[in-house]
């Protein structure tokens, strides 16, 4: 089966799915219409970068028979001036599509728990665990997901934190954040 042929099977089994969630004989079964919300938005980004993909190669299409029928001279110059463009948002559509369509670890979706400890190095090593801290928390909001701080055990000195432990919710936080993880380094260079 090839990438057209899976996609359109996508894009039928999406729009059944839309079916069911409008028929009102499954309003009643809660459960039901979260499986099947579920199983839409999983499928949403999919069928409209397909969709996008779809009207694109149409637009190729009507391009390459405008330039194949050469008879407007300023048509045929526009089209060529587009067809580029448009070949290249084609291939950069079919790249997309096909990262969308690798299988998700099922834990993706799921929130996190982040700890950040300062390692050896005292005072130093306190300070790059707060400014760590601080550049995930910049992030979170970015991403527009929510954390709370479950704990936080700041140094005496000057500011910095031995330990701070997050828990972060939102969509799709663990499949972000499951690769963050090890032993950081800071080493200062004295100017001489």
């Amino acid at each position: 089966m090839d990438l057209i042929e899976k996609l359109k099977d996508i894009k039928k089994n999406y729009d059944e799915i839309n079916a069911q969630l409008a028929d009102p004989a499954n309003m009643s079964d809660q459960s039901k219409l979260i499986e099947l919300s579920k199983k839409r938005s999983e499928l949403e980004e999919i069928v409209n970068a397909f969709n996008e993909y779809e009207k694109t190669v149409e637009s190729i299409e009507e391009y390459e028979e405008i330039i194949d029928s050469g008879e407007d001279a300023e048509l045929v110059e526009i089209a060529e001036a587009e067809i580029d463009g448009l070949k290249e948002k084609r291939d950069k559509l079919e790249d997309e599509i096909k990262l969308l369509l690798i299988p998700k670890d099922p834990n993706d979706d799921k929130d996190a728990i982040m700890e950040i400890r300062q390692g050896t190095g005292g005072e130093e090593a306190a300070l790059f665990a707060a400014d760590l801290m601080r550049m995930y928390t910049r992030f979170i909001e970015l991403k527009g997901w929510k954390y709370e701080i479950i704990e936080l055990n700041e140094s005496s000195g000057l500011g910095g934190i031995k330990e701070v432990v997050m828990n972060i919710h939102g969509k799709n936080v663990y499949g972000d954040l499951k690769f963050e993880s090890g032993v950081h380094r800071v080493q200062r260079v004295p100017l001489t």
